[in-house]
């Protein structure tokens, strides 16, 4: 009988899942940023363009629960907003953004 960690381990099974597939997670996709001075923000009416950080066309930033975890494009999806995953963020790349 070995004593090595794989050996010791129950099989990964889909029971063994399914106490998580139920948690909410917030996911926020971020068209880009800019910073705005109290008196520009209170000025802002209806129609006003407010300049953002990225160039359009520009990959969308995909968040899950504030991490960065995806990049992706806008679509239109029956008449409404929807992002088209294009690329999921390498677990180096999230721990770099952490630090």
């Amino acid at each position: 009988m070995s004593d090595t960690p794989e050996e010791n381990q129950p099989p990964l099974d889909k029971k063994n899942l399914d106490f998580i597939l139920d948690i909410p997670l917030q996911v926020t996709v971020e068209l880009g940023r800019t910073k705005l001075l109290v008196k520009d923000i209170l000025q802002l009416n209806q129609g006003a363009v407010v300049e953002l950080t990225k160039l359009a066309g520009e990959p969308l930033d995909i968040f899950v629960n504030s991490k960065l975890v995806a990049r992706g494009e806008a679509v239109v999806v029956n008449e409404k907003f929807g992002v088209r995953l294009v690329d999921i963020v390498s677990p180096n790349e999230r721990v770099e953004k952490i630090l």
